[in-house]
C-alpha cells in the first residue's frame, strides 16, 4: 500500500505510518498514512517561517487564483473525495457530499476576499496629518483540527490563512487523515510556494505538542476537546501567542406548546442525531413545554423507527457508525450513567450488527431527564439526546441557559413573540428558529460563548480578525 506522507517545505517525507480504518467495516484499510515526528514537526515550523516573508507580500491575484482553483478541484472531485470521507468518518455519503461541497465553496468564497482586501483612510484630529488602518497577515499560524468534519474544518481555517499572506502548519485528527491529506495535495498542485503549507499528520501528544512548545507559531486555531482547548490557551500564553479555540457545546432544543410538532421533530431528529450526533453543533438536550410533552416524545419515537443506521456508503442509510471504538465506548457508559441517574431509556441504546463489522449503534432517546444529571451537563459527542419536561416558555429559557456552554441553541415555536425574545435571550453564538441547531452557513461567522469558543469568530469576513493583526500609520503632509 502507497504511504500517504507528510508535506514539509514542498516535499514529501515520512516512512512511519499508520492503517486509516473504516468504521463501517473495521476490516477495510482505507489507506496507510505518515506519522510525523517532534522533529518533523520543527522542520515544518521552520520552514513557515522561512517562507512567510515573501509570501506575506505575494499578490492579492496569485493568492486569488490558488484558492480558486483548489475550490474548484473540490468540487470536481465531490464525488469522489466524499466517498472518502464517509470511509474514513463514518458520516453518511450524502452528508459526506454535502461538506465537500461546502468546503469547496469556502475556498471560493476566499478566493474572492483575497481581491477585497482593503484598509481605511481616516482623518487625524491633527491638522496636516494623514491616518491609514490596515491589516496585515499574523505570522506562522497552528492549525489543528478534529476528526467530525475532516474536510470542512481544515477548509475553513486553511482558506482563511492562506488568503490573508500567512503560513501554515496543519495537524489533522490522526483518525481522518485522508481528506486534510487530499486538500494539502491539491492546493500543493494548485502553485502553492514551497513552505507556505505544511501537513505534520501524527498523535497529539508528539505533533501537537511541538507546536504547542514552539515560540515560532504567531497564532494557534484549534477546534477539538475542551481539555485540549484548554492546553491550548495555557500554553499560547507562555509565547504571547494569539489563540482561536472551538471546543464543546450541550446545545438546547426548546418546543414550545404551539410548535407545528412535525417542524420540532424533523428539527430535533436532526440536531440530535445526524451525522451521528458527532457535531459540536448537536442538540443533545431536548426542552420540551407540558403541553406538548407527551406527544412530540410519541412522536419522535415513531422517527427514530424509521432511521436506518447501517454502512455510510449504502443507500438508505440515515446514521453511519460511531468514528471509532473508544467514542464508541464512551456513547455506551454514558448511556449506562443515563440509566443509573434515573432517566427513562425511551428509544435506542443497543449496539447493532449489520453485514460488515463496524461501530454501530441505535439513536438514543432518554426521557424524564433533568438539567442536573450529568447525560444533560456533559458533552457526550453520539447519537445520545435526553428530553427534560419544562413547565413554560421561561422555564424553557432558564434551563435552556443553564449549561457552562454557549455554541448554538434552537427553539421550535410559531409564536413570534416567543421566537424574537429566544433570539435576543439564548446565551449562544447561534440561534435556530425552527431549524436544527446544526447547520450553518460558510459566509457568516461560525463560534459560541462560555464554554464553546475562545477568541474571535471563524468563516465569512469575521476570519479577518484572528489571521491579521492592525497596523495604524501616521504620515505628515
Amino acid at each position: 500500500m502507497t504511504i500517504y506522507q507528510n508535506l514539509i517545505a514542498g516535499e514529501w517525507t515520512g516512512a512511519d505510518a499508520v492503517e486509516n480504518i473504516n468504521p463501517s467495516d473495521t476490516k477495510e484499510v482505507v489507506g496507510l498514512y505518515a506519522s510525523g515526528s517532534a522533529a518533523d514537526t520543527k522542520n515544518a515550523i521552520a520552514a513557515a517561517k522561512a517562507a512567510f516573508p515573501a509570501w506575506s507580500r505575494s499578490g492579492i491575484w496569485e493568492r486569488h487564483v490558488i484558492l480558486k482553483k483548489a475550490g474548484d478541484e473540490i468540487m470536481a472531485r465531490k464525488d469522489e473525495l466524499g466517498a472518502l470521507l464517509a470511509r474514513e468518518e463514518g458520516k453518511t455519503l450524502p452528508e459526506a457530499i454535502g461538506e465537500t461541497i461546502r468546503a469547496s465553496q469556502i475556498f471560493e468564497f476566499f478566493a474572492g476576499e483575497a481581491l477585497r482586501l482593503a484598509g481605511e483612510v481616516v482623518p487625524s484630529v491633527r491638522p496636516n496629518i494623514g491616518v491609514e488602518i490596515t491589516r496585515e497577515p499574523l505570522g506562522v499560524i497552528g492549525i489543528i483540527t478534529p476528526w467530525n468534519f475532516p474536510i470542512a474544518i481544515p477548509a475553513w481555517k486553511i482558506a482563511p490563512a492562506l488568503c490573508y499572506g500567512n503560513t501554515i502548519v496543519f495537524k489533522p485528527a490522526e483518525l481522518v487523515p485522508g481528506c486534510s491529506w487530499a486538500i494539502v495535495d491539491i492546493l500543493h498542485r494548485a502553485g502553492l510556494p514551497k513552505g507556505v503549507l505544511n501537513l505534520v499528520m501524527g498523535k497529539g501528544s508528539i505533533v501537537g505538542q511541538t507546536m504547542l512548545d514552539s515560540p515560532d507559531l504567531a497564532g494557534i486555531t484549534f477546534t477539538g476537546s475542551v481539555g485540549t482547548g484548554k492546553r491550548v490557551a495555557v500554553s499560547s500564553i507562555e509565547h504571547n501567542r494569539k489563540i482561536q479555540l472551538e471546543m464543546g457545546g450541550k446545545n438546547p432544543m426548546v418546543i414550545l406548546d404551539d410548535a407545528d410538532l412535525s417542524v420540532a421533530v424533523e428539527a430535533a431528529a436532526n440536531s440530535a442525531f445526524f451525522s451521528t450526533g458527532q457535531r459540536c453543533t448537536a442538540s443533545s438536550r431536548l426542552i420540551v413545554t407540558e403541553g406538548i410533552h407527551d406527544r412530540f416524545v410519541a412522536a419522535m419515537t415513531e422517527k427514530l423507527k424509521t432511521l436506518n443506521v447501517d454502512h455510510a456508503l449504502k443507500t438508505g442509510t440515515h446514521i453511519g457508525p460511531v468514528v471509532d471504538e473508544r467514542q464508541l465506548k464512551t456513547d455506551t457508559d454514558y448511556i449506562e450513567i443515563g440509566k443509573k441517574e434515573g432517566a427513562k431509556l425511551a428509544f435506542g441504546g443497543e449496539l447493532i450488527a449489520r453485514d460488515t463489522p463496524g461501530f454501530y449503534l441505535q439513536p438514543t432517546l432518554f426521557t424524564e431527564a433533568t438539567n442536573q444529571m450529568r447525560i444533560s451537563r456533559e458533552e457526550i459527542f453520539g447519537p445520545v439526546a435526553s428530553v427534560i419536561r419544562v413547565k413554560d416558555y421561561e422555564e424553557a429559557l432558564a434551563v435552556a441557559n443553564d449549561t457552562p456552554f454557549g455554541l448554538s441553541s434552537g427553539i421550535a415555536t410559531t409564536s413570534l413573540k416567543h421566537a424574537t425574545h429566544f433570539k435576543r435571550n439564548a446565551e449562544a453564538g447561534m440561534v435556530m428558529v425552527n431549524l436544527p441547531t446544526a447547520g450553518v452557513d460558510f459566509h457568516v461567522p461560525f463560534g459560541g460563548r462560555k464554554g464553546s469558543s475562545y477568541g474571535s469568530r471563524e468563516q465569512g469576513k469575521y476570519a479577518a480578525e484572528f489571521f491579521t493583526t492592525v497596523k495604524t500609520a501616521y504620515t505628515l503632509a
